[in-house]
């Protein structure tokens, strides 16, 4: 598969036992040639956890894209009316970011991202990982599976008998998920 020159906005927000996947795949992502615009939630930028400190998430981010990450809303403003990019991928999606989107809250760098982005009527994938999906968070995912331009990695159980609620995205379909989002638009 050929990403060569494809702009991909690559949000992430805090489920954070997911960070290593994230990054793994934004590495495979460059490696196919496409050029990463990193952004951050501002709780992925700035809670520190057992699976690393922020400064860690924002300097890792930084050296796979080439570029230091969005943080701001601010910042995250001009990416639609600037074209900045073809695609926006927001890995993870915490269900809390899901249920924002859907109901066009915008008040992080990454909300604001992708409503910048959508402006342009631009695609948007979403690799969510939620302990709810199949609980109170389902209807938020509904509703984005329903709405144009949105597109889903597909969706895994993450631990049926401990949290029978939880799906993860099938982080290593984020490429194809990405190919079809831009052919379907």
């Amino acid at each position: 598969m050929d990403l060569k020159g494809i702009r991909i906005g690559f949000a992430m927000t805090g489920s954070f036992c997911t960070f290593d996947r994230a990054f793994a795949e934004a590495v495979r992502l460059r490696e196919m040639g496409a050029e990463l615009i990193p952004i951050m939630s501002e709780h992925a930028a700035s809670i520190s956890t057992r699976f690393g400190t922020a400064r860690e998430h924002i300097d890792r981010l930084a050296e796979i894209c080439g570029r230091p990450p969005i943080l701001t809303i601010e910042d995250a403003e001009p990416i639609g009316p600037k074209g900045m990019t073809d695609v926006m991928a927001v890995v993870p999606c915490t269900s809390n970011t899901a249920a924002k989107l859907a109901h066009a809250v915008t008040d992080t760098a990454v909300t604001m991202a992708v409503k910048s982005h959508l402006r342009g009527q631009r695609p948007v994938v979403l690799a969510i990982a939620s302990n709810d999906a199949l609980a109170a968070s389902l209807q938020n995912i509904g509703i984005l599976k329903n709405t144009r331009h949105y597109h889903l990695v597909p969706l895994l159980p993450d631990d049926p008998v401990r949290k029978p609620n939880s799906l993860v995205a099938a982080f290593d379909r984020l490429p194809e998920t990405i190919a079809a989002a831009l052919e379907q638009g």
